[in-house]
């Protein structure tokens, strides 16, 4: 672009900035993806720390995980054995106890480069796993077909094999879900990549990258002489963490590629759209920033290392060679771009490049960055990104990160929810950005509150000593209270929860009407909706930790692990929920509210009772997306039923167990709320 004339390369510079500016707000801004991925990478760790030996571990990868949140991105999340693991040479096995794990050979010797046999050393335990053994000249191998197939439902039901995963759609999002292996070292074929690191990454990063292995998924080469028997070797964790080293600039380039990708380049016809897909974007950057092309990455420039990328693309599609970054031998344009297709595809590209940078026109979400500056080419742009989101956008999405923050499902028993306070401790006591502050400060808030009923519950299972139950409800009462004095406002329900659950409901109801006051507050940031004049009145400039114990109201989530029972009248759900193998049931707020109250004043005051009851039926009935999520309708109108059973209106509650039957079933309660149904029609006809 130096060869432009200079009104036309301060013109470019101008709409460089432009597309900088917008795919700030589009994509999200430096702050926004580093709390995006510090987020996750707390949870990883959490999960890694608490899950046993013979648990599973899961890890989100693909676009979410680079930091993205682009409209109409999918889930994409890898599972593995935490006691199952490949080795690339036999020498490896000394490094493991096989009394506690078991060894996968890697044998690529018969394999195209990125792809491997995989020849079981010692027996798993593990019924899928040992479904998935053929036998070949006289070794035991694990059939990546056979795995594919056995597992492709195992996260969740009713899934479809998409390559190497189980697919399908939930709550109207797109997922992928791969059952794979882990390998602490990377194959013999990868080890060239590090001789290429000279510039870029870090060394620091490189030597993270070589630590953390890679992992192995079910899916095998076309065109390889063992095609249902072959592994894929995935490089997943090192391709987020070179994402994460990419400068912000590079980062969008990264995201302007993939819109590019999927609002042009995919729309010229039917026969090239399923050829390029979003990993040989990601390819492109990261070959053109390894080699370099252009020296110096920044917000002026960031058209210029589009082009650059573009006709790196434009080039391999030529060749029919796309190298893979970590083994450039792998071509993953083989089986897919070639011939007349290849051809045709060529020339669509090659039409988009004689356009130049116009072509960025053709895409809906990014043509106006460039319009603004042609209409006014001395149109001044500033490329501060603190000017780009204002305080509230931050905070929403901090809110809505907080509203995700899981307990992994190894944390079921009260052994294991001492290890996670103990990990706590060990975060706490090391240095821990603003973001990951927040991420354990609400992390702590659920253990807590798993505690403290999970205590309660294994006093009154195990023994029924009254001094022991006295001294297991003091302390439930007591981590109960700590919770909320660093959880979010909505966190006191569990206080009322516990109060209803041992009995005492003027107690209960004392603590429902505080949280009542509180959520009235105009300043009160729940979901996606916050007052914004009001909110920074009251907590604008206080820390993030401030700001969720005052002013941020959260869904309750009532988690299903080890049958922890927080409201007797829900158990049917959460067991219909846990068959499903649904970790938690999620609760509006403002329907817990109502539901609760509605439980104590039915021991107390029956009018009362009736008037939470109607101010639920009115929040659910009418309710348009505001209070009530539309994925967590069913568990509503669920709660409202039974509500009205309990009262005996037996027609209002049918009403309302049907109406949650024709919900997005994202709970899968339909067992419990099919049961309800037959209990109701029985009971009418003994009647």
């Amino acid at each position: 672009m130096e060869s432009f004339p200079q009104q036309i390369y301060k013109g470019l510079q101008n709409m460089s900035a432009s597309m900088f500016v917008g795919l700030c707000k589009k994509v999200g801004t430096s702050q926004e993806v580093a709390i995006r991925r510090e987020s996750q990478d707390i949870r990883d760790m959490v999960e890694r720390r608490v899950t046993p030996d013979d648990g599973i571990i899961m890890m989100m990868s693909g676009s979410r995980r680079e930091g993205f949140d682009l409209k109409g991105s999918d889930l994409d999340y890898m599972y593995w054995y935490n006691n199952h693991r490949v080795i690339m040479d036999m020498s490896q096995s000394e490094y493991y106890n096989t009394a506690n794990k078991t060894l996968i050979l890697s044998d690529s010797s018969e394999s195209s480069p990125g792809f491997t046999l995989l020849q079981l050393l010692t027996p798993s335990r593990y019924r899928e796993i040992r479904s998935s053994c053929v036998r070949m000249n006289g070794r035991v191998y694990i059939s990546s077909s056979i795995y594919r197939q056995l597992t492709c439902s195992a996260v969740h039901p009713n899934s479809t094999v998409h390559g190497p995963c189980g697919s399908g759609v939930r709550a109207g999002v797109e997922y992928d879900t791969a059952v794979c292996f882990v390998s602490d070292f990377r194959p013999l074929s990868a080890c060239s990549w590090i001789d290429r690191c000279h510039s870029w990454p870090d060394p620091e990063v490189v030597d993270d990258i070589v630590r953390n292995g890679c992992h192995l998924v079910a899916i095998g080469h076309p065109l390889g002489p063992h095609e249902n028997e072959e592994w894929r070797i995935s490089f997943s964790r090192a391709e987020y963490k070179l994402v994460y080293s990419m400068s912000h600039c590079q980062f969008l380039t990264y995201g302007l590629l993939k819109l590019f990708l999927k609002e042009v380049l995919n729309q010229q016809s039917e026969e090239t759209n399923k050829l390029l897909c979003s990993y040989h974007m990601k390819t492109t950057v990261f070959w053109a920033i390894q080699q370099n092309t252009l020296p110096h990455w920044c917000p002026q420039n960031l058209l210029a290392g589009f082009w650059i990328c573009f006709k790196l693309l434009l080039k391999w599609v030529y060749k029919g060679i796309c190298p893979n970054f970590f083994i450039p031998q792998n071509n993953m344009f083989l089986t897919k771009v070639y011939g007349s297709a290849q051809n045709r595809l060529f020339l669509q590209l090659h039409e988009l490049y004689k356009k130049g940078l116009a072509c960025l026109l053709q895409s809906p979400s990014i043509r106006s960055y460039i319009i603004d500056v042609l209409y006014n080419p001395r149109l001044s742009i500033c490329t501060d990104e603190s000017m780009i989101r204002s305080e509230v956008d931050f905070d929403i999405l901090i809110s809505s990160i907080q509203s995700t923050v899981p307990v992994p499902a190894a944390i079921g028993s009260l052994y294991q929810i001492t290890k996670a306070i103990h990990m706590i401790e060990q975060f706490v006591e090391s240095p821990m950005t603003h973001h990951q502050v927040v991420i354990i400060q609400r992390f702590t808030a659920l253990i807590l509150q798993s505690t403290s009923f999970l205590l309660i519950q294994n006093i009154h299972t195990n023994t029924g000593v009254n001094k022991q139950m006295y001294i297991a409800d003091k302390l439930s009462c007591h981590i109960l209270k700590l919770a909320a004095k660093f959880g979010c406002v909505s966190d006191m329900l569990f206080i009322a929860m516990y109060y209803y659950k041992t009995l005492r409901y003027r107690e209960a109801l004392s603590v429902i009407e505080m949280t009542k006051f509180k959520l009235a507050q105009p300043y009160i940031m729940y979901e996606l909706y916050v007052d914004r004049e009001s909110y920074i009145e009251a907590v604008g400039g206080q820390s993030w930790s401030t700001k969720i114990r005052q002013a941020v109201a959260l869904d309750i989530t009532l988690y299903n692990y080890n049958k922890i029972c927080y409201i007797s009248e829900l158990i049917p759900e959460q067991q219909s929920a846990l068959q499903n193998r649904k970790s938690a049931l999620f609760v509006p707020v403002f329907v817990m509210l109502h539901f609760l109250e509605f439980l104590c004043y039915r021991q107390i005051d029956t009018t009362l009772s009736q008037a939470a009851l109607d101010e639920l039926q009115v929040l659910v009935h009418h309710d348009r997306g505001l209070y009530i999520s539309a994925i967590y309708r069913d568990i509503c109108w669920e709660i409202l039923g039974i509500c009205q059973q309990m009262t005996g209106d037996i027609q209002a509650a049918l009403y309302s167990y049907q109406h949650s039957l024709t919900q997005d079933p994202f709970h899968c309660i339909q067992t419990a709320t099919q049961r309800r149904i037959q209990d109701i029609v029985q009971s009418t006809q003994h009647q």
